[in-house]
């Protein structure tokens, strides 16, 4: 969710840096990258070792309602994500969500997007293990009633890319705010508005395609 369908990374770096700043601390951009797309208690684990004086729970309570804030003014949708979606929807094929994102900014992004596009969601206070373990896709996969090596998991952040690969679901890895690293199986793009559902299609064939790759070479 956060980063690969929605901009809502600077809201999460936002609300780390006033916790941060409010307890005298100092966070910096390269301690905000080592946050993107960690379970919500290890990311309120790293900002209380920066300082911030509060129980963990209470940390995460923090975060949440500052994204939730900015959510309420309305979601930035990555390009071609919306697009993807209704693409998808228009092909019968089922969509689940799988986000570190706790239910209340879950269903807030939900509520903003083309209706029925997902048929599951997965959030982080839904599960035991976040990703990087495969769980979180595991799970989607059996509420989808499928196998998941016949799913393409869309990620941006590498702890989830880590959890889909582990998983066993094909994965493309969409470069937003940190490096997608070239590893095998993984597929790779600077947007989803590079890819078709035949693209994805693609995937479940064992192809990987390489965007990244083209454009830096």
């Amino acid at each position: 969710m956060d980063g690969t369908l929605v901009d809502t990374e600077p809201a999460w770096m936002g609300a780390e840096e006033t916790l941060v700043v409010e307890f005298g601390g100092v966070w910096t951009p390269q301690d905000a990258l080592q946050m993107v797309g960690l379970p919500l208690p290890d990311a309120a684990q790293i900002l209380q070792d920066h300082g911030v004086t509060l129980p963990l729970e209470r940390i995460g309570e923090r975060l949440v309602a500052g994204v939730a804030a900015a959510i309420a003014q309305g979601v930035v949708w990555q390009p071609g994500a919306r697009e993807m979606l209704l693409a998808l929807q228009a092909e019968g094929i089922p969509c689940a969500l799988v986000t570190m994102s706790y239910r209340e900014l879950a269903d807030a992004v939900v509520a903003q997007a083309p209706p029925g596009v997902f048929q599951v969601v997965v959030t982080g206070d839904e599960v035991e293990h976040g990703k990087p373990h495969p769980e979180p896709y595991l799970t989607a996969a059996a509420r989808l009633d499928v196998d998941i090596t016949r799913c393409v998991a869309v990620e941006d952040s590498r702890p989830g890319i880590a959890s889909a690969l582990a998983s066993g679901a094909r994965t493309l890895g969409v470069e937003h705010i940190v490096p997608v690293l070239e590893q095998p199986g993984l597929s790779r793009t600077d947007s989803l508005a590079k890819v078709s559902v035949a693209d994805l299609g693609r995937l479940l064939t064992g192809e990987v395609i390489d965007h990244l790759d083209a454009r830096r070479g």
